[in-house]
């Protein structure tokens, strides 16, 4: 950084828990001085999984390790396996294909809508083979899928729909919380995510009693929780951890509030930045009511220039993600030779996200939309 940069804006805040140091410090103590002694999937975590059922009006919540985990005990307990073809998005996160190829299923790898970067269901619905069994659509930044198709789409072919949901805690679409459209779905509480905790967690969300049965013994080594070292399944170890589920207990309270102000933030960019449409650069698609902005992202002709005006003037930015999916070398082989998704393709060459996470002040929000403004040399708004 030269003597002319302002100081940095990080992409997530420097201490994530600031506000909340205090109150970690104290869950730990709680733990930690209970009686009980109990570190994994105790009283806490039945708590957490009663408040999650009672706030999305769903028929059970299971925590589990991780948002990853979630997802593969999602298709452990669906009985997807080899021979079996899972749609999934063509741009996204790894989880997406690393979780089905873990259970020996083939990812297809669908394209996404230019404009929203979620999965395209007609460009879904065109994969459908005999052997597919399961539909995977991911919410992605700011935007749901388009859930009602995606439903639609499920039950008109007979397959399971599967909702990532996992960055989209809080967000609703047609009055449906995000995580209830599926089969089952799932949130992610690792550190940097919207409710995000002090270490990895997830949770599987579902109405289907027997899913929910089939998980529960699935995260815990295969056991049913009424005799210790009977175990009815190959399970695994992905057990939900008291501490965070504590700290998730205590708050909870505040999640409406961090919502609203990384929405109040994306509102402002996207108002400021309606000018850049001219000059290469697209914010994401109007409207803040029902999303949750885990992150803002913009789409950029020149993305990697505008990474580096941005640095130059003292704000961090990230890219998600370089590369399709089906481009990765963990999961080109899975992947047609001669496959081609140029939606995906588009966003990985130019999209980048902003810092919107609620501990910035107005003065630094300025400051981002202000820097991004002047790469394009376009004018703000006038107020």
């Amino acid at each position: 950084m030269t003597a002319t940069t302002p100081p940095l804006i990080p992409f997530f805040p420097p201490d994530l828990f600031e506000e909340d140091r205090d109150l970690l410090l104290d869950v730990v103590h709680e733990v930690a001085t209970d009686p009980a002694q109990r570190f994994i999937l105790g009283d806490r975590t039945a708590r957490f999984e009663d408040l999650l059922r009672t706030d999305l009006g769903a028929a059970d919540v299971i925590a589990c390790g991780s948002g990853t985990t979630a997802l593969t005990l999602i298709l452990r307990a669906m009985g997807i396996t080899a021979g079996d073809e899972v749609i999934v998005p063509a741009f996204g996160c790894a989880p997406l294909a690393n979780t089905v190829l873990g259970v020996g299923a083939t990812p297809v790898f669908a394209d996404i809508d230019p404009h929203t970067l979620v999965i395209d269901p007609d460009a879904a619905e065109a994969l459908i083979t005999a052997r597919t069994k399961a539909l995977m659509p991911a919410h992605m930044f700011s935007v749901m899928a388009d859930m009602p198709r995606m439903r639609a789409l499920a039950d008109r072919h007979g397959l399971r729909l599967i909702e990532d949901s996992a960055v989209a805690q809080g967000a609703v679409l047609d009055g449906r919380p995000a995580g209830t459209w599926g089969d089952a779905g799932l949130f992610s509480f690792v550190q940097v995510k919207s409710f995000g905790g002090p270490g990895e967690g997830g949770v599987v969300i579902t109405d289907d009693p027997e899913l929910a049965r089939t998980v529960r013994m699935l995260r815990n080594h295969g056991q049913d929780g009424t005799h210790r070292f009977r175990h009815h399944l190959i399970g695994m170890n992905s057990r939900f951890d008291e501490v965070l589920a504590a700290f998730q207990l205590r708050r909870h309270p505040g999640l409406a509030r961090r919502l609203a102000r990384r929405a109040e933030i994306a509102a402002h960019y996207t108002e400021q930045f309606a000018p850049l449409a001219d000059h290469g650069v697209t914010p994401p698609p109007p409207g803040t009511d029902g999303r949750c902005y885990y992150v803002y992202s913009l789409l950029a002709e020149d993305r990697d220039r505008l990474k580096q005006h941005l640095a130059d003037h003292g704000v961090d930015s990230h890219v998600y993600y370089p590369r399709p999916l089906p481009h990765q070398p963990a999961f080109a082989p899975a992947a047609p030779a001669d496959g081609h998704w140029p939606n995906a393709e588009r966003a990985a060459r130019q999209c980048l996200s902003l810092p919107v996470y609620p501990h910035l002040t107005d003065a630094q929000v300025d400051r981002i939309t202000d820097a991004v403004l002047s790469f394009a040399g376009a004018p703000a708004p006038v107020a």
